[in-house]
């Protein structure tokens, strides 16, 4: 019954029937005969809540319907999507996906289409079960098996992802669809195409300028805003290149009636109350989350910044505040930073370039708290901008030689000399003796960026054109005497050289040195507050040592083994492709076991079947797809031999003429006579010497 209504009720309010006004008065004849009978009145008040949520949704829907907002027409969609989910409606929430997998692309959104496209996935399994028709595609019309489908699904998902640039998360699908033409439909043909297109995905991760995207938050306030927007803060995911002005201009186009906010706090409950439309909007950072995987691991600039911008749940707006008495020379020692977190619903990016804030928090940050997250910024910027001229010398100058003259040169930005100002003296340091620790700590995050801005120097005096040669001199200069007084003030810190090489190409200073790992210093392992690594955790120069090659020791193989694979294993690498390999029964049952186990193994780790039982030996072949071209067939001469009747040429496969060489008549008797010599040895060497001198006699006999 509830099937039948919540169905019918999807059909006629997208039809057009029915309105708020149908909605309360169904709810109130509902509940009056609830009352009527006082059995059932639970069940009936359950079934009312679910339906009055059903129309709520259906008639926001399709009041955006008509709206030139495709956001707004996304939001309610995802609306009616969780409502399906968490009721269990397969066939009506695979109806929305595909209808918000279809707004994305009108938008060119692909990245977001293929998490859309990815939920379809996750109902399906990698069985030849027949799909039930609430599970199959839309508009699919003739059945298909979980495996067929869900095969087909990943490949568009992995092209919607490479059109967005999210090759990290089209190399993880690859992954898993090699592992199925690798363990279970043995279709190697695909599986190399498969590689050679994880491989290109790679490349573009470390050949291509992905743009980092800005996120926004975005407060909807008053009662004007519809009810799935009313109050509530969003954060959003700019497009390649968006600036905030640009994203707002566009925002406050969907509402021309809407008030723009200038303030960046949280609006009283006097503007959440009032019947108008205000927006509020800035730009916020994203908080780089942990990942164990890349956690203290030299990891390229590439790679890390994917994941500064992508994956993240947690965001952070600092905003500067001034308490106490003001130094108008030196604003450093009364500046303090409020910082406020989101954190969203879900992971951005998603099905959506924007979701809904959960929670919100606000911390204080001190000004010495604040100069050490800035000399920490800066240094990690000085190292990540000298790795990428490192790695490209087509790079323009420019940018390098204004980031080391604004830190050099006192005349341009001051450099921590206000620093030394504000914390360093006997006054502040009588004051705050509880800050000891964190005043050690920005003494040594100084000293550490005379090394940097020293290998920094190195580059540009390299790659400077003649015009600016005077400018390097000076600049040069500047750091000379920098460099004196801070190594006298707070100690010297020494690199070792760049020039270590590693195959043929130098190592990048990121790889060289293990406090560039890849988690900021600002962002790893912290909330709101200042990073609670020790400074020597942070800067940790120790490299590892090198390894060194262990040559592996060879078994020795008795006279009397029983394995001429291992002996005609060397005998093929000499003779390239001319030898057969000779497998007894017993290392070929013990491969079936193996195959057996993993894909066992495999079954049970994708829920393909929780309790199922590993299939008996005889059954695997049966089961291989037989639309896999690729099955590999053993050739006739290896089964002869083995088996110890006469070889018969004309009985070798096809195939066999792609793996031997080509070789006279004479040649190919000698080398026959040589295998079947070599067999039987190792048979007489197992036998007794009563029955070696018969086998001996019965060969000589018949060679």
């Amino acid at each position: 019954f509830e099937n039948e209504i919540i169905l019918k009720l999807d059909h006629e309010v997208e039809g057009g029937r029915g309105d708020e006004q149908y909605m309360q008065l169904l709810e109130a004849i509902l509940m009056e005969c609830a009352g009527e009978h006082p059995t059932i009145a639970t069940s009936v008040e359950n079934f009312v809540n679910l339906v009055k949520g059903l129309l709520e949704k259906l008639l926001d829907y399709r009041g955006v319907m008509t709206d030139e907002s495709k956001d707004n027409r996304m939001s309610c969609t995802v609306n009616l999507l969780n409502f399906y989910k968490d009721n269990n409606r397969e066939e009506m929430y695979i109806r929305y996906l595909y209808k918000l997998r279809d707004l994305h692309l009108d938008c060119d959104n692909y990245t977001e289409a293929a998490y859309t496209l990815l939920l379809h996935t996750w109902l399906l399994k990698w069985s030849d079960e027949q799909c039930a028709s609430q599970v199959m595609q839309t508009g699919q019309q003739h059945p298909q098996t979980h495996r067929q489908l869900k095969e087909t699904l990943y490949e568009t998902i992995i092209g919607y992802f490479d059109k967005g640039k999210m090759w990290e998360e089209a190399i993880s699908l690859c992954k898993e669809l090699a592992e199925q033409y690798e363990m279970e439909v043995f279709d190697y043909e695909l599986l190399s195409q498969n590689l050679i297109q994880q491989a290109k995905f790679y490349e573009n991760i470390m050949k291509i300028l992905r743009p980092k995207p800005d996120y926004f938050a975005v407060g909807y306030y008053g009662q004007g805003f519809p009810s799935f927007l009313r109050n509530k803060v969003f954060i959003y995911r700019g497009k390649e290149y968006e600036r905030r002005e640009d994203f707002q201009m566009q925002l406050m186009s969907q509402f021309p009636n809407a008030e723009k906010m200038n303030t960046t706090s949280a609006p009283g409950d006097a503007v959440k109350s009032a019947p108008g439309q205000y927006i509020q909007c800035f730009t916020v950072q994203p908080v780089l989350d942990e990942h164990p995987r890349l956690k203290n691991k030299p990891v390229p600039d590439q790679i890390i910044n994917f994941y500064k911008s992508n994956h993240v749940q947690r965001f952070h707006y600092s905003r500067p505040v001034r308490r106490g008495t003001v130094d108008p020379e030196n604003e450093f020692a009364s500046m303090w930073i409020e910082r406020t977190s989101f954190v969203t619903a879900y992971k951005l990016p998603g099905i959506l370039r924007w979701f809904e804030v959960v929670h919100m928090s606000q911390t204080t940050i001190s000004p010495l708290e604040n100069a050490i997250e800035t000399m920490s910024t800066v240094n990690e910027k000085i190292l990540m901008m000298i790795n990428q001229y490192q790695g490209d010398e087509s790079l323009p100058i420019n940018p390098l030689s204004m980031l080391l003259n604004g830190i050099v040169d006192p005349a341009v930005m001051g450099g921590f000399a206000k620093y030394e100002k504000a914390f360093f003296t006997e006054e502040y340091i009588r004051d705050h003796p509880e800050d000891q620790d964190k005043l050690n700590r920005l003494k040594d995050l100084i000293a550490w960026q005379i090394p940097f801005l020293g290998a920094g120097i190195k580059i540009h005096e390299k790659r400077v054109s003649e015009n600016l040669r005077p400018f390097h001199d000076r600049m040069e200069e500047c750091f000379k005497s920098l460099k004196v007084k801070v190594e006298k003030e707070y100690g010297v810190r020494e690199m070792p050289d760049f020039d270590d090489r590693r195959v043929g190409r130098p190592r990048s200073m990121l790889r060289s040195y293990r406090q560039m790992s890849i988690i900021s210093l600002a962002s790893m392992n912290s909330d709101c507050s200042t990073p609670s690594k020790t400074t020597s955790e942070s800067f940790d120069l120790e490299l590892a040592p090198p390894r060194t090659p262990r040559a592996e020791p060879e078994e020795p193989i008795s006279p009397g083994s029983t394995l001429p694979e291992v002996k005609l294993r060397r005998s093929k690498k000499r003779t390239k492709r001319s030898s057969v390999v000779f497998a007894d029964e017993k290392s070929a049952a013990e491969s079936d076991l193996k195959r057996l186990s993993r894909k066992h193994e495999f079954m049970s780790d994708t829920n393909l079947s929780e309790h199922a039982a590993v299939p008996p030996k005889a059954s695997v072949l049966s089961q291989m797809s037989f639309a896999s071209q690729s099955m590999p067939t053993i050739p006739a001469l290896t089964l002869s031999v083995a088996g110890m009747p006469g070889l018969d040429g004309a009985s070798t496969s096809p195939r066999l003429s792609q793996t031997f060489l080509h070789l006279s008549d004479g040649d190919k008797k000698t080398l026959k006579r040589k295998k079947v010599n070599q067999f039987f040895k190792t048979m007489l060497a197992s036998k007794s010497p009563e029955e070696g001198k018969q086998l001996s006699d019965a060969l000589s006999t018949d060679l």
